[in-house]
């Protein structure tokens, strides 16, 4: 039984996007590394591990970025990396997390 909302057009509700604060690494090769995940309350979590990275195009059609599969208190989660408007001087990209609709 699928119980998930959808749109007054039929299709399903996308996720919302909840943008965190990430501490990452940048290495000589350009590669992100993520490190710790920041909500907007101050709780911050040690991201473990980078399990996988992939473009966030494979995950969802139109999206832009990365999807890291990141392991966070043993459990593993998606962490995503979007690129924003290059009208935007100072902000290059943002990261988010998603929650259900």
């Amino acid at each position: 039984m699928n119980t998930q909302k959808a749109r007054t057009d039929g299709r399903p509700l996308r996720p919302e996007r909840i943008y965190v604060k990430v501490n990452s690494d940048f290495d000589s090769t350009g590669y992100i590394q993520p490190k710790s995940i920041t909500w907007t309350d101050g709780r911050t979590f040690r991201i473990e591990a980078v399990k996988d990275y992939r473009p966030a195009s494979v995950y969802r059609e139109g999206a832009d970025g990365a999807r890291y599969t990141v392991l966070i208190r043993g459990e593993e989660k998606h962490l995503f990396f979007e690129w924003t408007d290059s009208s935007f001087s100072t902000r290059v990209a943002r990261w988010y997390v998603e929650a259900a609709p």
